[in-house]
């Protein structure tokens, strides 16, 4: 099949590509890129994307898809499709399924349940044993069978000589390991520690918690010289040790989500469940702390840390409800609304973080725009105003603190594996 794309801005910051054209795709390769003769128009269909931007695929590397242990909440296929409608064509997902994985056959399996769907999932494999924290799980099996980081997520590794060792054998594959950065002597709380949880009445968790992982793991990286990932960094302090590992020459890079620069601990007050989430939303100063980090490239990339739940999950009270929310749908409105349009990071940098420094991270190629190679794009929108409605979501979950938010961007549609996702539907190019 054959498809153009007309007049779409061409942006990538790895090719130093800016620029607008028509873009040939024939049976899912780039074939031509250029103004498009009239003999090309034959039997193709036209896209008008004139004032749109074409991107390499978007990728996000933290995602929780529960399958294996909880369909009822999200599939790989239905988070797969949530990815799509976000604007992502790849994605990486975390280890804290039921079974948790923790095997070379939860790894294959993950990989068989995601093949032939245009969204590529890279299966994040878990760093110790039913991730308890004790044992080394097979890295070796696990990075042979197509884990291209390992974590323990949803918790840190919890002794340091564990990490110590899952650092000295990532080393060898050049692979990261990915931390949850909290003390656990901390983490009974259900909300931010500050003046809010005290008016609240809700136990809180301290900065601290997240500050003393952050600040273990960079000391254990920098003594085995192996790839530390900070995720979802949330608070003010962890900010400004990775900015000083960096410059320390620290093999450390960090993620944060779109809802830990665009809430603060205040939503809190109405006892809407879909606002706890681990990392908590944080005070001001931490979220200022976070878009300055995010400006200056001491965060390296953007995650949405995607955690469908079951509604009747979400609606126990605070302290009891699970902690997430979903991300994937919401992503790129909130980096566009919230960066990109209050001139916090550029059109190249948003791309950057969401497209490129991913991929980087996990050893992933990054796709180019250029002929002959296989189509791999996000095209989007960044002045689409629209409303976010969950009912609408491609997720099994409905658990977004965004139902009803006005945003300014959107994708418009994706491409990638020979397929396209426009117009809420997947076809074959």
């Amino acid at each position: 099949m054959k498809i153009i794309l007309k007049q779409v801005t061409l942006l990538n910051p790895e090719q130093k590509l800016n620029e607008k054209n028509d873009l040939l795709i024939v049976d899912g390769i780039i074939k031509k890129i250029g103004n498009v003769k009239e003999e090309d128009f034959k039997e193709s269909k036209i896209f008008e994307f004139e004032n749109k931007i074409c991107s390499p695929g978007f990728f996000d590397m933290h995602v929780h898809f529960r399958e294996p242990g909880r369909e009822d909440e999200e599939t790989i296929e239905s988070g797969s499709n949530a990815a799509a409608a976000g604007g992502f064509t790849g994605v990486a997902c975390m280890p804290n399924t039921n079974p948790d994985i923790d095997s070379a056959e939860i790894v294959r399996f993950i990989k068989e349940k995601a093949k032939n769907h245009l969204v590529d999932v890279y299966p994040v494999g878990a760093a110790t044993l039913a991730r308890k924290g004790e044992a080394l799980s097979p890295m070796y099996e696990l990075f042979e069978a197509g884990a291209v980081a390992f974590s323990d997520d949803g918790v840190a590794i919890k002794n340091s000589g564990v990490l110590r060792n899952a650092l000295e054998y990532s080393r060898h594959f050049g692979t990261p390991i990915i931390e949850h950065c909290e003390d656990e002597s901390f983490s009974d709380g259900a909300m931010n520690e500050g003046l809010t949880s005290t008016m609240l009445g809700l136990q809180g968790i301290p900065n601290v918690a997240e500050d003393l992982i952050v600040m273990r793991d960079i000391i254990m990286s920098e003594f085995i010289g192996g790839k530390i990932h900070i995720a979802h960094i949330s608070t003010k302090g962890a900010v400004e040790m990775v900015r000083q590992a960096k410059k320390r020459g620290a093999k450390v890079t960090a993620e944060t989500t779109p809802h830990h620069f665009t809430l603060t601990d205040d939503s809190v007050k109405t006892y809407d469940t879909n606002y706890k989430m681990s990392p908590p939303l944080r005070s001001s100063e931490d979220v200022a702390a976070i878009i300055e980090g995010l400006s200056d490239g001491t965060i390296d990339c953007i995650a949405s840390d995607h955690a469908p739940h079951a509604i009747e999950e979400k609606e126990m009270e605070f302290i009891f409800a699970p902690n997430g929310i979903l991300g994937l749908e919401t992503q790129l409105g909130l980096v566009l609304s919230e960066l990109f349009h209050k001139k916090h990071l550029t059109l190249p940098q948003v791309v950057e973080k969401l497209a490129v420094n991913p991929r980087k991270i996990l050893n992933i190629r990054i796709p180019d725009i250029k002929e002959g190679d296989a189509a791999n794009l996000t095209i989007f929108d960044p002045n689409l105003i629209w409303t976010v409605d969950v009912s609408k979501f491609k997720s099994k979950a409905k658990n977004s603190p965004f139902d009803k938010r006005l945003m300014n961007g959107k994708a418009v549609a994706v491409i990638n594996n020979s397929c396209m996702f426009f117009e809420d539907k997947f076809f074959s190019i």
